[in-house]
């Protein structure tokens, strides 16, 4: 089939959705633009993209569909930008983590019947092209919104090219989507920062906490090393659903806060319960707003070669690492070596190797 699909943006999300394509549709023609132009020249050097535009204009007029991927705040610029160039049937799409607005201004510029809204939920603490994998988006949900002047055939088309990339995707309303990236996301982003900055500010002139910050801190934490600019942004365009979301934690918070002020042993029991039922209820495809770690904690003899034998068990069965390091605080379990995979595939495998060679691994959930 000759399809032609452009991006406007080509940073960590961008970027992943063009190699992706590239990877499952090695036939279709990627054209892209970029602020800057270092981006798109190293996609073309990549093979990932075909054209590189060197500015908005009527090289996208032959495009099926157009990926917007620049930040919240752009992309309504940008829609100005590209309406010009739009081909009748073109299919126009976004990556933002909140579509009110945006929707917003496509019903502004009478675009409803080229936009579908779009969300991949996933993503890293890293950002721009040089992070962007062709395989970011695989088994995460992938949130589309389609308007209402949307064509039947065109929602069944972005669905069908985004399953092809191995996402899951779900068919929300703009509103049903903010308020729900309000409480899964974005609010989980504020209590990571709004702890970070805590323990910074509580901290001694020693930074004994910093120093000793164990696996519960760090995981609770991780998304804290995201963008700044892109957070900014999230909190600015999503004020409504994030200040209600923050109101019910911060109401239900102070009622956990009692409960520990009161010794209420059975509340706190049923606090603790309920949060573990529903946390290991929640399926692994969900991998919220940064991607979910596909990765084990395995025990480790302190002695010269240990690392080393492990890595080569590994690397014997084709197990390729995505990180790995010494876990030196170690609260939740007894292992001392913890290993990142870039797939559930490879962590299950690392686990059957690494068993068989009477290692004891627990995988990280």
């Amino acid at each position: 089939m000759d399809i032609t699909i452009g991006f406007l943006g080509l940073g960590l999300i961008g970027g992943s959705i063009a190699r992706g394509i590239r990877r499952y549709h090695k036939d279709y023609t990627l054209i892209a633009y970029n602020h800057h132009i270092a981006t798109t020249q190293a996609a073309l050097a990549d093979g990932v993209i075909d054209v590189a535009a060197a500015e908005v204009d009527d090289t996208f007029s032959a495009c099926d569909i157009i990926y917007l991927c620049m930040p919240v705040s752009y992309n309504v610029e940008y829609l100005k930008k590209i309406k010009p160039f739009l081909k009748p049937s073109c299919i126009l799409t976004d990556v933002g983590s909140v579509k009110g607005n945006i929707h917003e201004a496509v019903t502004s510029l009478n675009l409803e019947s080229h936009f579908i809204g779009g969300h991949p939920m996933a993503g890293s603490e890293k950002t721009g092209y040089a992070n962007s994998t062709d395989h970011l988006v695989e088994n995460a949900y992938y949130a589309l919104t389609p308007c209402k002047a949307t064509s039947p055939a065109s929602l069944e088309f972005l669905k069908s090219l985004t399953a092809s990339l191995g996402a899951i995707p779900v068919v929300l309303s703009p509103e049903e989507h903010d308020y729900a990236v309000a409480a899964i996301s974005h609010l989980p982003h504020m209590i990571a920062s709004g702890l970070v900055n805590l323990v910074k500010s509580v901290d001694s002139e020693e930074q004994i906490m910093k120093t000793i910050a164990a696996g519960g801190f760090k995981d609770i934490t991780r998304i804290a090393s995201s963008s700044p600019v892109m957070w900014q942004q999230i909190c600015l365009t999503n004020r409504d659903n994030i200040v209600k979301t923050m109101n019910q934690y911060l109401d239900y918070f102070a009622e956990i806060r009692d409960a520990v002020a009161s010794g209420d042993a059975d509340y706190l029991y049923r606090f603790f319960e309920s949060g573990k039922e529903y946390r290991n209820s929640i399926p692994s495809a969900a991998s919220g707003p940064i991607s979910k770690v596909y990765g084990i904690y395995c025990d480790l003899i302190d002695e010269a070669g240990s690392l080393a034998k492990a890595a080569t068990l590994l690397a014997d069965s084709d197990i390729s690492i995505k990180n790995i390091g010494i876990t030196h605080t170690r609260e939740f379990q007894e292992e001392v070596l913890r290993i990142e995979f870039y797939s559930a595939e490879a962590a299950l495998l690392a686990e059957k190797v690494l068993l068989e060679h009477s290692y004891h691994v627990t995988r990280i959930s």
